[in-house]
């Protein structure tokens, strides 16, 4: 190994994971496992946490100007908190600093606690933005970023399963004119007005009243209902839900090659760095240098424990 690969130590990412990660040697090694220490990030999410009740709190018409006042002094504690924060978990990189902006989680961090603030005075729009703040915990709660991360992925299927949907539906919407329009339309009088009754029986809601009143036009409303149930509802929650799990595995897999955001470092146990290493040496023995066969056995007995251990 290189001197810079012997000077790395593991930390733990925080409260909610098990999982230790490398830090490199570039980062102020201090200072990187006061960022990842429980006690850290146990103030930073009751801090989250205030910020939350104080942004609730200035909701309200009719509350007493005192706590009107408490909840603005904690908001403007929270976005201090949250610069400071940053500002030291930026220098913890030491002398490349700008490794931090390579992880996604960080650059949201960056945007919200920095952006966010002055542009919360503007539109409502920005003052919406500014409750993103709030999702900074989700960088604590392992699950949650699988959850979230999940949401992201399927996205793009998403899209997919809605242009087919949307095709699906104009077929079905077109035909519910032609089949009901004259005789209903206050359900399929035209286009538009079809593609909201079908849009609501995607949900099944009023589907027997719907059903039930194009069974009194034409006897082809069994077909047609009939299909619409089975190949629109019930293949389409099939296949939402289909892209959701495999979305979620994706994230599940991401988030354990990862896990702690911003680390700047792949997770790697102690236990198999050392191993790795032990392997390494022995393949170099093997390949060519003398070496007695008991030096070999007690490297593979090393190898056999942490192995199993």
């Amino acid at each position: 190994m290189t001197s810079e690969e012997d000077s790395r130590t593991t930390a733990r990412p925080g409260l909610f994971s098990d999982t230790e990660v490398t830090l490199p040697a570039y980062r102020i090694q201090w200072l990187a496992k006061l960022m990842y220490g429980n006690a850290f990030e146990i103030v930073v999410i009751a801090v989250i946490i205030a910020n939350a009740v104080s942004l609730g709190i200035l909701t309200f018409q009719d509350v007493a100007p005192s706590v009107v006042a408490v909840a603005q002094a904690i908001d403007l504690f929270a976005i201090i908190f949250y610069s400071i924060e940053l500002l030291l978990r930026i220098i913890s990189y030491g002398t490349k600093p700008w490794m931090f902006f390579c992880n996604p989680w960080n650059v949201f961090d960056f945007l919200v606690v920095l952006l966010i603030p002055f542009l919360s005075n503007g539109t409502v729009v920005f003052r919406l933005v500014r409750l993103m703040r709030i999702l900074r915990i989700f960088r604590f709660l392992p699950e949650a970023r699988i959850l979230m991360l999940s949401m992201v992925k399927s996205v793009a299927p998403l899209a997919n399963l809605a242009v087919l949907i949307g095709f699906l539906m104009f077929i079905y919407a077109m035909a519910g004119v032609y089949l009901f329009g004259a005789a209903d339309p206050d359900r399929w009088g035209n286009l538009g007005t079809a593609f909201l009754t079908l849009t609501v029986m995607l949900t099944l809601e009023n589907f027997p009243d719907a059903f039930l009143s194009g069974l009194d036009i034409t006897p082809f409303a069994l077909l047609y209902f009939l299909s619409y149930m089975f190949f629109i509802v019930f293949t389409v929650l099939n296949v939402l839900i289909g892209i959701v799990l495999n979305a979620m595995d994706q994230a599940r897999e991401e988030v354990a090659k990862n896990p702690a955001p911003g680390s700047g470092a792949a997770s790697v146990s102690p236990h198999e760095e050392e191993l790795e290493a032990l392997r390494t040496r022995l393949a170099e023995l093997e390949a060519g240098y003398k070496v007695s066969p008991d030096h070999l056995r007690r490297i593979r007995e090393e190898l056999d424990r942490l192995a199993t251990g």
